[in-house]
């Protein structure tokens, strides 16, 4: 007798970044690059919002979480982002997360919020935190720290530019030794 194979799928619920404003963030990576510090930068493709990073998924959920996207984005239209400021996670003491960040008062607060009550029903963890971001570099040693905070305080307060938010991915993300790749399950529009 044979088993069936369960299929799993890495996946999470995106905002993707306009193209208008990536050589902004590319040009804000290379400020980090000249602190020669141990740092991955996100190729361009894959800067994004996450709204909710669901981890490995039995494919069967992807039903149940794009019915739940579907009923909450009928309460959205579209919305503007405007992408400011740097900074990292956890802290400047430890540094692991470089990141562009959204003015106050932004719809993706309440969009994420909501979203998150229906993943609940679902099974999945709520977002302590969240904390909306674009992650740019993920630091890998304390080589050059002090450098890279001073290019943090140096672009704390920077304005990237606007976006306007008219849909939502969810996105399958293929772990690959040169990088992850994502690939769109379904893309949601907004009203």
């Amino acid at each position: 007798m044979k088993v069936k194979e369960s299929k799993t799928v890495r996946s999470f619920l995106a905002i993707e970044l306009a193209e208008d404003l990536v050589p902004k963030i590319l040009d804000v990576q290379k400020e980090f690059k000249k602190t020669n510090a141990n740092i991955k930068y996100v190729p361009s493709q894959n800067i994004h919002f996450t709204l909710k990073f669901f981890g490995n998924i039995h494919s069967d959920m992807i039903e149940d979480i794009c019915d739940a996207v579907e009923r909450i984005i009928k309460n959205y239209s579209s919305f503007d982002l405007n992408i400011k400021n740097c900074g990292c996670f956890p802290n400047k003491k430890v540094i692991k997360v470089l990141w562009l960040g959204l003015e106050e008062g932004s719809p993706i607060k309440d969009l994420q919020k909501d979203l998150d009550k229906e993943f609940k029903k679902l099974g999945f963890k709520k977002e302590k935190n969240f904390i909306s971001h674009l992650t740019i570099g993920r630091v890998k040693s304390p080589k050059n720290k002090k450098e890279i905070q001073e290019t943090i305080e140096r672009l704390e307060k920077i304005e990237i530019g606007q976006m306007t938010v008219s849909k939502i991915s969810l996105k399958k993300s293929t772990l690959t030794p040169q990088g992850p790749i994502y690939e769109d399950i379904k893309v949601f529009e907004l009203n």
